[in-house]
């Protein structure tokens, strides 16, 4: 995946995160938790996506 298509990726996951956390009401720790969530995911997107992560590739859910 070419760089700059990370960056676009991370660009538009930052800005929904932003419109999330601006415009819909929820609580404190509602928000919190959404917030952790999405910057855990990313985290483990970009290990995978940098080879750093091989574990994340082996997964797979349901059946095959």
């Amino acid at each position: 995946m070419p760089l700059l298509q990370v960056v676009i990726v991370l660009m538009v996951v930052g800005v929904l995160l932003w419109l999330v956390n601006r415009y819909v009401p929820m609580a404190g720790s509602i928000n919190s938790i959404l917030n952790a969530v999405v910057v855990i995911a990313v985290v483990l997107w970009l290990l995978n996506i940098f080879g750093l992560l091989k574990t994340l590739s082996s997964i797979h859910l349901g059946r095959q």
